[in-house]
């Protein structure tokens, strides 16, 4: 499927997660680019990053088919359809002292084929990370934002960041923030990945 001005950045992802996938790359779509994903767009990323350990290489060759060129940083490609960077960082794809194995993340199926992207519990302790972090109250609303559109395991939120050694309150305080739009439990569609 080519690369247009009218491509989503969902379908985007997909593409790109795809021809990952055939060329043996192991990479996870995160950061605020799955924000977008599971957001319904109520968040728009200016990029998307896979999350691997693969180099440079395998990366440039994966995904040169599609049209991507090398931008100024290593790891960092463009597309002159696209105004969407694609950022890989490397990995290994972790949520604070959390580490996940790219082979247990899910395949979501889109419309446009699967796409290996953290499940929405993990996109929220994702930004969860990064506002502890960061001090960055930009994650803490992407956080509510991909819970006020996606089903939560709020448990395993609570378990995380009680072990990150935070307050176990903001995870009430995340939910209430989460409400407004009232918008909760979008279904999505998994299938585990071969192994």
């Amino acid at each position: 499927m080519p690369i247009t001005r009218d491509t989503t950045l969902e379908e985007l992802a997909a593409t790109i997660s795809q021809a990952l996938e055939a060329a043996g790359v192991l990479a996870t779509l995160s950061g605020g680019s799955s924000v977008s994903v599971y957001a319904m767009n109520e968040y728009e990323s200016d990029d998307l990053d896979f999350v691997t350990s693969h180099g440079q290489t395998a990366l440039r060759d994966a995904i040169k088919p599609l049209g991507f060129v090398p931008s100024v940083n290593r790891r960092q490609f463009e597309h002159p359809e696209v105004d969407w960077l694609v950022e890989f960082p490397p990995g290994p794809l972790a949520f604070g002292d959390t580490l996940v194995v790219h082979e247990d993340v899910p395949m979501l199926e889109t419309r446009f084929g699967p796409l290996r992207i953290v499940s929405p519990t993990l996109s929220v302790l994702d930004r969860l990370a990064a506002y502890y972090d960061f001090n960055d109250n930009q994650c803490w609303d992407q956080a509510a934002m991909v819970s006020r559109h996606q089903t939560i395991d709020w448990d395993a939120v609570r378990a995380w960041v009680v072990r990150e050694g935070q307050p176990a309150e903001d995870v009430d305080r995340l939910r209430e923030r989460a409400r407004p739009n009232g918008r909760v439990g979008i279904a999505r569609s998994y299938r585990r990945p071969a192994r």
